[in-house]
C-alpha cells in the first residue's frame, strides 16, 4: 500500500479518524486493544472502497504487514524507471497500426495514454470522485431515506439536488461524502 493515501474509519456513521495509512493503522490498532469487539469500517479515500486489515500482534506487527517494504524488481521492462510490463489484448487490427508506428509499439501507447490523460483531466477526477462517493454511499448510506434518489444525482451531476438529498443523513457521513466530491 502506498503510504501517502488517506483513510477514512466509521464506527456506526461517526467518522473516528481520517488520516495516512501509518497513523490510521496505529489508531485503530489502539482502539481495538481497548475494544476488541468494536465494528470499524475503513475505506480508502481515493477510491471509496473498503479496505480490510489484519490488526492482530504488536502496533509494529500492523503496520509491517500494511506496508511490507517492496523488493527489487527484476524482470521485463526497465524498473528502475518505474517501467513495468504488463499484458494486453488487442485485435489484429490495432497491433498491425502500433507495429507501424514510430519508436516501436509501447512508445505509440505512452503516447496515446499521455494525450488521454491531457484531454480532460478535471472530468476524469470529477468521474473517480464520483465513483469514490458511490461506493462510500452504497456501504455507508444504502439503507437511509432518499439513497436511491441520492445516487441518481450524484451519477446525474446535479450536486446542488444531492447535496439536499443527503441532507437528513448522519453528519459525519454526509461530510465524508461531500469532502470526496470536492477532493
Amino acid at each position: 500500500m502506498d503510504a501517502s493515501q488517506t483513510f477514512s474509519v466509521f464506527a456506526g456513521d461517526r467518522c473516528v479518524i481520517a488520516a495516512p495509512l501509518k497513523p490510521m493503522l496505529l489508531a485503530v490498532k489502539a482502539r481495538f486493544d481497548k475494544d476488541p469487539g468494536e465494528p470499524l469500517l475503513i475505506f480508502e479515500d481515493q477510491t471509496g472502497r473498503q479496505i480490510d486489515f489484519d490488526f492482530r500482534g504488536t502496533p509494529e506487527d500492523v503496520v509491517a504487514r500494511a506496508m511490507p517494504e517492496e523488493p527489487a524488481k527484476t524482470g521485463p521492462g526497465r524498473p528502475k524507471l518505474g517501467v513495468v510490463s504488463r499484458e494486453i489484448s488487442l485485435l489484429p487490427r490495432h497491433w498491425d497500426w502500433l507495429e507501424h508506428q514510430p519508436n516501436g509499439i509501447s512508445a505509440a501507447l505512452r503516447r496515446l495514454v499521455d494525450e488521454a490523460r491531457k484531454r480532460d483531466p478535471e472530468e476524469d477526477e470529477a468521474r473517480l470522485a464520483r465513483e469514490a462517493a458511490s461506493r462510500f454511499m452504497t456501504a455507508m448510506a444504502g439503507n437511509l431515506a432518499d439513497f436511491e434518489e441520492a445516487s441518481r444525482a450524484l451519477f446525474g451531476k446535479d450536486n446542488q439536488r444531492f447535496a439536499e438529498l443527503i441532507q437528513a443523513w448522519p453528519e459525519d457521513i454526509r461530510a465524508h461524502l461531500l469532502r470526496l466530491l470536492k477532493a
